[in-house]
C-alpha cells in the first residue's frame, strides 16, 4: 500500500490533505474533528494583534454558485479574519498541538505592515509549539482596505520586506500565501523567495461578485440592501489555480519552491492534479463546508489506489511529475493531428456533438435520417468540442493520425514534431 505520509518544509503529517485557513479551523472544537476525521494537517483560521475585536458582519456571509443540479461550484465570502481574541486562540493551538503531536497545525497571521506589529506576535506564536505560520497575503476584502490581505500581497517589494522579518523573528517554518488577483504570479512568489520563505501557498480568494438581486438591485449576500465584493473560491477556481501552481512550479527563478496547492479541491483526483503539477500538499476549505470533515476519507483511499496502481511508493513520486509537460503555446507540435471518432454502441443518439459541431464550430459531424452521427474527417479540424459536450464518458474519442498518413481535411502528410518557431508562417521565420 502506498505512503501518503508528507514531510513539507519539515512539517511531518500522516497525509498530504490539509484544511485551509477558514472557518473550518477556526477553534479548537473545528480542528479536533478535523483530526478525528482523519485530516493531515490544518492552517488555523488568520489570527491578527490584540485590540479591538475584528467586526464581522452580522448577515449573510456567503454567496454562491451552483451547476443545473445545484452542485455547489463556488462560494463568494465576505467573512473577515478570526474574532475571537488572539489570546484564546493561542491557548486553543497549543492544547491541540499537544494532544496531536503527529498532525501538521501551521498558523495563518495577518497583521499591520510593520516590523514592530510582525515581531509581537511573532514572539507569541512560537510559545504554542505550532509547526509553522502562513501569511495571509492574499484575502481580497474587508482586510484589503486596512493595508493588509492582498494589499501587500499585489506589492512584491512588500511580500519580500514582510517575509524578511518573518524570518528574522521567528525559527519556525514560513508559507507565504499569495494573491490570485494579480497579473503575473511569479512575481510574488519571487519576491517571498527572496524574502526567506520556506514556501508559498496558493490560491487565496479571487476577487469577485457572484450575483446580483434583481428585485432589490444590489449584491449578494446582501447586508440591509446593500452588496460588496469578495472573495471566490470552490471548485470554479481550481483551473486558474492549477495553472498559476504549473508557472511557479516550471518558472526558472522559482523552480525548487515548495508549494502548497489550494483551490477547488474537492476529490483525490485534485489533489493528485495539483501535486502532479508541483505542489508537495493540498488545502481544502469549500469542499469542508460544502460535505463535512469526513470526505477526507475518500481523498485518503482514493489518493492511496491510485498510487497502488502507478506503482508510486511515496507522494514524492507523484509531486512534480506532470511539470515538464507544460510548455508555451509556441512550443507545441503543429504536426500533430487528430480527428474525432464516435463510438457507434455507447451513443445515445443526443445530438448534442452534431449542434455544438454544426452551430459553433466546424461543420464536421454528419447526421443520417437515422439519427446516426459520423464524423467527417475532411472538415474535423480536431478541437474536441465534441467530446466535450457529449453526455456519455469516452462515446467520442480523439485518434491520432499514423505519421506519414494522409490529413483529409488539408491533404498534407503528417510529418515529424515540428512548433511555431519554425514554422513558415511565423512572421519571424520569415524575417530571417
Amino acid at each position: 500500500m502506498a505512503n501518503l505520509a508528507s514531510t513539507f518544509i519539515g512539517i511531518k503529517s500522516p497525509n498530504p490533505f490539509w484544511l485551509a485557513s477558514a472557518p473550518p479551523t477556526d477553534k479548537a472544537y473545528n480542528v479536533e474533528r478535523a483530526f478525528e476525521a482523519g485530516w493531515g494537517g490544518v492552517v488555523w483560521k488568520t489570527l491578527g494583534l490584540d485590540g479591538p475585536p475584528v467586526v464581522n458582519v452580522s448577515g449573510p456571509r456567503y454567496g454562491a454558485i451552483w451547476g443545473a443540479d445545484r452542485r455547489l461550484l463556488g462560494l463568494n465570502n465576505i467573512e473577515l479574519i478570526t474574532d475571537r481574541p488572539l489570546q484564546v486562540n493561542l491557548d486553543e493551538i497549543k492544547a491541540v498541538k499537544r494532544k496531536w503531536r503527529d498532525r501538521a497545525l501551521v498558523i495563518s497571521l495577518m497583521v499591520p505592515c510593520d516590523e514592530e506589529s510582525w515581531k509581537g506576535i511573532l514572539a507569541r506564536i512560537e510559545d504554542t509549539e505550532a509547526d509553522g505560520v502562513e501569511l495571509n497575503f492574499g484575502c481580497p476584502h474587508g482586510m484589503a482596505e486596512r493595508g493588509m490581505g492582498s494589499a501587500v500581497g499585489q506589492v512584491p517589494e512588500y511580500i519580500e520586506m514582510v517575509t524578511r522579518w518573518v524570518k528574522q523573528h521567528s525559527r519556525m517554518p514560513c508559507i507565504v500565501k499569495l494573491t490570485p488577483n494579480i497579473s503575473d504570479i511569479r512575481k510574488p512568489a519571487e519576491a517571498a523567495k527572496r524574502g526567506g520563505a520556506d514556501a508559498v501557498s496558493l490560491i487565496n480568494t479571487i476577487n469577485s461578485i457572484t450575483s446580483v438581486n434583481l428585485d432589490d438591485f444590489a449584491p449578494e449576500p446582501m447586508i440591509d440592501g446593500k452588496g460588496t465584493h469578495g472573495g471566490y473560491c470552490g471548485p470554479a477556481v481550481k483551473p486558474i489555480a492549477l495553472n498559476m501552481v504549473a508557472e511557479i512550479a516550471r518558472h526558472p527563478a522559482t523552480r525548487g519552491l515548495p508549494i502548497s496547492g489550494i483551490g477547488g479541491v474537492s476529490t483525490w483526483r485534485d489533489a493528485a492534479e495539483f501535486m502532479a503539477l508541483g505542489a508537495g500538499n493540498v488545502q481544502v476549505c469549500t469542499a469542508v463546508m460544502t460535505y463535512g470533515f469526513k470526505i477526507v476519507s475518500e481523498m485518503i483511499s482514493g489518493l492511496s489506489d491510485y498510487m497502488d496502481r502507478k506503482g508510486f511508493a511515496s507522494v514524492d513520486d507523484l509531486v512534480g511529475r506532470a511539470v515538464p509537460n507544460v510548455t508555451d503555446w509556441q512550443f507545441l507540435n503543429l504536426n500533430y493531428v487528430t480527428k474525432a471518432q464516435i463510438d457507434q454502441t455507447s451513443c445515445i443518439k443526443c445530438g448534442r456533438c452534431h449542434i455544438a459541431c454544426e452551430d459553433t464550430s466546424h461543420q464536421a459531424i454528419a447526421v443520417s435520417p437515422e439519427r446516426v452521427f459520423t464524423v467527417k474527417d475532411e472538415d474535423c479540424v480536431a478541437c474536441n468540442l465534441c467530446v466535450d459536450v457529449c453526455p456519455v464518458e469516452n462515446c467520442i474519442t480523439m485518434v491520432p493520425l499514423a505519421k506519414g498518413s494522409v490529413d483529409p481535411r488539408t491533404g498534407r502528410r503528417v510529418g515529424d514534431y515540428g512548433n511555431w518557431t519554425t514554422h513558415p508562417n511565423n512572421p519571424s521565420v520569415a524575417a530571417e
